[in-house]
């Protein structure tokens, strides 16, 4: 049996084609059919089924039920979410042929056995965990609490990793919510449908191809190869002068959430100018709100930029596995003909070099400095020692680290960093990060270790007791450089204690 890469069930229904919003027609196959009553495994379908467990509390009224739950009355929801099925503690949904890979599951949820008003019945509460290849990834969710009240349809984003052909979607009751409202024994999981989509491109679409599709899908592929060779050569005489970029992001699979370049134009005005928040060697950032109200950053990379698209690389590959405090967390990305876009959480109060050195109206205390001195570190130290992938972010200072609306800070740009491996040697073959902030011994011989961000974030600390920009004391004439500026303040004040013990040393005070 060849493996299946999608899987759309109606959950508690029938089998029911739904059109979607670009017109593709899915069909979801339903499982009303199954009893579900008893502890044990239902094969449902050729590749996929289900197990429903516990009984129900006072289940005399449920003794002739099929664990099945349909909307009664007028309703306008939509037909996928009138039907659901109900369990007592646990309902896990398998697929045991699918593809290995990454996928992108979708739960579809809405409330239909409570009510929207104010009597007793509007009393209820469901409250269950959600498992995913055995990983919980919600705790006490309430789909009354999601959708925004009962009789409305949401759908829960997932990511999930296939690694032997099989995928389990767990929901189990741990006891909590009501159990006797609106009525006995209304509890546990209810869940309306689910999608599994791949995130990689090719699918042997399991054993459903006959013999008569594959020979009219490689007649059909011929032409298209025809078409698609006489279409390269067309291109390439009429846009010889134009470079793209597509083969660094062959066979790339973002295990992210997605969004469409259309999604991100939307939320950030066509990316107005109004919006625009930062700038940096990557490109523009740009404040943005999506449907849902969420406020998000939006970085945009420039389409003719190479050293971007490495860096997009880098990060979507680096941060997305990350997450800590005192981290930037990364939404998704974008990656749609010539645009390349990194979407991450919005933080108010924007840079620390902006805090720092610009008139932003910030007013930093010394507790407050402290603080963010004492949340960069942690970051580093999470970077460096705490986290699975050992990284070195190479590239740390004040414009890269970002400040939420209670001033803690959150490290950003991952773009240049690298994985730091201690079976493999610190030679970098290519030094990057900004002048100022370097190591000597990394800008010097390219020698990359932990130490390298450690005197990054030395610089950093300077800068941020002294609110001086080290970036802007160049040394011309008679201006110094912070670090040197630090060096000869410590120097004099070490000089003026000497004095104070009658060994002064006579030497010319440093320039201011």
């Amino acid at each position: 049996m060849t493996d299946a890469c999608s899987l759309h069930v109606n959950c508690g229904g029938n089998d029911l084609t739904v059109r979607e919003s670009n017109g593709k027609s899915v069909l979801y196959e339903g499982d009303a059919n199954v009893d579900g009553g008893a502890a044990r495994l239902y094969k449902v379908a050729r590749d996929w089924g289900l197990s429903s467990s516990g009984d129900f509390m006072d289940d005399d009224i449920f003794q002739n039920a099929r664990y099945i739950e349909s909307f009664q009355g007028n309703t306008s929801l939509p037909t996928l979410y009138t039907t659901a099925r109900l369990s007592p503690l646990t309902l896990t949904y398998f697929s045991y042929c699918l593809e290995n890979g990454e996928y992108s599951v979708k739960l579809h949820f809405a409330e239909i056995q409570f009510t929207n008003d104010s009597t007793y019945r509007s009393l209820g509460r469901r409250i269950f965990d959600i498992y995913i290849q055995g990983r919980r990834v919600r705790r006490d969710f309430n789909i009354e609490d999601e959708a925004g009240g009962v009789g409305r349809p949401v759908v829960m984003p997932f990511n999930a990793s296939v690694t032997d052909n099989i995928l389990e979607i767990r929901f189990y009751w741990a006891g909590k919510g009501t159990t006797r409202f609106p009525k006995r024994g209304v509890y546990g999981p209810l869940v309306s449908a689910i999608d599994v989509d791949p995130y990689f491109r090719t699918c042997s679409m399991g054993g459903k191809k006959s013999y008569k599709s594959v020979y009219i899908g490689i007649g059909i592929g011929v032409l298209f190869l025809i078409f698609f060779i006489s279409a390269v050569v067309w291109w390439k005489k009429c846009f010889k002068a134009r470079k793209t970029n597509d083969k660094d992001f062959e066979g790339m699979e973002l295990k992210t959430f997605s969004y469409s370049f259309k999604q991100l134009k939307i939320a950030t005005d066509n990316f107005k100018a109004s919006n625009k928040i930062g700038e940096g060697g990557f490109g523009p950032v740009y404040k943005g709100t999506l449907s849902d109200g969420t406020v998000i950053a939006v970085k945009q990379l420039s389409s003719r930029s190479k050293q971007g698209n490495r860096e997009f690389l880098t990060e979507i590959g680096v941060i997305s596995c990350l997450q800590h405090p005192n981290l930037v967390k990364l939404y998704g990305g974008c990656i749609e003909g010539d645009q390349l876009l990194l979407v991450y959480e919005y933080l108010e109060n924007n840079s620390l070099a902006n805090a720092l050195f610009d008139e932003s109206g910030l007013m930093l205390d010394w507790p407050t400095r402290f603080n963010i001195c004492i949340g960069i570190a942690r970051g580093l130290a999470f970077l460096h020692d705490e986290s699975r992938l050992k990284i070195v972010h190479r590239d740390i200072k004040a414009t890269n680290v970002l400040l939420d609306k209670d001033l803690n800070p959150k490290i950003s740009d991952f773009g240049l960093a690298r994985l730091h491996e201690d079976d493999k040697s610190h030679v970098s073959t290519r030094v990057a990060g900004t002048i100022g902030y370097m190591a000597p011994e990394y800008a010097l011989w390219g020698h990359l270790s932990n130490k390298a961000d450690v005197f990054s974030y030395g610089v950093v600390v300077l800068e941020i007791v002294s609110g001086k920009n080290n970036t802007s004391r160049v040394p011309i004439n008679d201006c110094f450089c912070l670090l040197e500026w630090v060096r000869f303040e410590l120097s004099w004040l070490t000089l003026g204690l000497l004095e104070q013990q009658g060994r002064c040393l006579h030497l010319c005070p440093p320039h201011d």
